[in-house]
């Protein structure tokens, strides 16, 4: 019984292990690795692994699979008639067992009194337990093999669902149609990350201090629309009368300062509130209210337009100056600007523009001063505002564009270097990109969310 258990064990770790191609199958034994889903902080990670194409059900692995299963359906068949035998011998073994402890209490109690009982009676009852004592080991071996073999059996039905899972995947499935179930499922992922990462800001932690570089004021970002394997960092230094970008592959060679291209741009920007989405730049155009959309493929301007009456160069900045005035963000919803303009007495107006032309799509004005905040940043369709850039800052105040509603919050954070020039939210990371007095900085942030599931199949 034991030998058969320990020469199945390979064959089910093998199988188990083929279920996680990433650790242990490479493309070579014919499986490869379709999408996958991450949350950079305990987020969740999901893979999706299917046969190649160049796989069908008629293939060599697949009949391999196919005799293997049909060995351990066999197998397991005999263990069932085995198990039944097994069980119904237990209970009689079992019972022996009770009648043995029960004659086992009666002859200590006979031996304490032997001499009240007679001679002939004692030693007929000694005699008998004596023919039964050698039964002892043997029942107690009977009853571990019972359990093995109940083992046996489980480790038979775990396997036998593996592998009839892989049988299917490879045989019942036409490529095509296992195609689009991977589709389909990462389809259903990306909706369920989306819901996730979407909530209520309710703390923020940090921050985390990524390098030191530069002037007290800037800009550093990623593409929250860019690849995971693609995760380039932009830099711009300083706030005004500049034109430069610099480019980096990784985070890392930011840290090290490894810049691996250097734009130059068609227009000097002003402010610090640049995003880069989808491959291009968004910046607000030096002395003027005009947004410039600049591709870093082609190296050329894609679009640019003027927010109507919105105030520019320190008409309507925030609290640090800085010519903070026009401020474009992005976030789970969309593309956003936020801005001032005298019709609105110099608060806040929130605008949601289309990444592709900048048009305005819908506006909605608030009643908190721009020149009162210090910053301010896009979560979910809601703008979170800062009393201050300068220590002791909080998240102060916050607007849903859902509902048009403001309320006014506490929220603090640490300004550990003191005078924060930048704040941006990034929807992928769920992160906020800080530059805090030459330092650039990553807070964390921890959202409140309700998932609402329309899909359960």
């Amino acid at each position: 019984m034991r030998v058969m258990i320990s020469a199945l064990y390979p064959v089910l770790s093998l199988t188990i292990c083929g279920l996680y191609p990433t650790t242990t199958i490479g493309p070579k034994d014919g499986w490869q690795v379709y999408s996958s889903a991450q949350d950079a902080d305990g987020r969740c990670i999901c893979t999706v692994v299917a046969p190649e194409q160049s796989l069908c059900s008629r293939d060599a692995k697949s009949r391999q699979l196919h005799q293997l299963l049909e060995k351990v359906q066999n197998m397991s068949q005999s263990i069932e008639v085995l198990n039944l035998r097994t069980q119904r011998d237990f209970q009689y073994v079992m019972k022996m067992e009770n009648q043995m402890k029960g004659l086992r209490t009666k002859f200590r109690q006979i031996d304490d009194d032997r001499k009240s009982i007679m001679v002939r009676n004692f030693q007929e009852l000694k005699d008998k337990m004596d023919e039964l004592k050698p039964l002892i080991p043997v029942l107690e071996q009977y009853k571990m093999d019972a359990v093995l073999i109940s083992q046996f059996k489980e480790e038979i039905r775990n396997l036998s669902a593996v592998l009839t899972g892989i049988q299917e995947e490879l045989g019942a499935f036409e490529y095509d149609e296992l195609y689009q179930r991977v589709l389909r499922l990462d389809n259903r992922l990306r909706s369920c990350m989306g819901k996730l990462t979407c909530g209520k800001l309710m703390k923020i932690n940090g921050p985390v201090t990524v390098k030191t570089s530069g002037t007290r004021f800037g800009t550093w970002m990623t593409d929250p629309l860019g690849a995971t394997r693609n995760n380039r960092v932009w830099c711009m230094d300083g706030y005004a009368n500049s034109k430069i970008v610099r480019e980096y592959k990784t985070i890392e060679d930011f840290v090290s300062g490894v810049v691996s291209r250097t734009y130059s741009l068609p227009f000097k920007w002003e402010g610090t509130n640049h995003l880069v989405y989808n491959g291009s730049l968004y910046y607000n155009k030096y002395q003027s209210n005009i947004i410039v959309k600049y591709s870093f493929e082609t190296g050329s301007v894609l679009a640019q337009r003027a927010l109507e009456f919105a105030g520019f160069h320190n008409m309507y900045p925030y609290t640090w100056g800085g010519y903070s005035d026009i401020d474009v963000m992005v976030d789970e919803l969309g593309m956003w600007v936020v801005y001032a303009t005298s019709q609105n007495a110099g608060n806040v107006v929130i605008s949601q523009i289309d990444p592709d032309n900048l048009q305005v799509l819908k506006t909605w004005n608030t009643e908190y001063s721009k020149r009162n905040a210090g910053e301010s940043f896009m979560i979910c369709g809601t703008l979170y505002i800062t009393n201050s850039h300068l220590s002791g800052a909080k998240v102060y105040y916050a607007y849903s564009t859902k509902t048009s509603a403001y309320e006014y919050i506490d929220i603090p954070f640490h300004n550990q270097y003191f005078h924060i020039s930048m704040l941006d939210y990034n929807s992928r990371e769920r992160v906020l990109y800080a530059w805090n007095n030459g330092h650039q900085v990553i807070f964390n942030v921890t959202l409140y969310h309700v998932i609402k599931t329309d899909d359960v199949s």
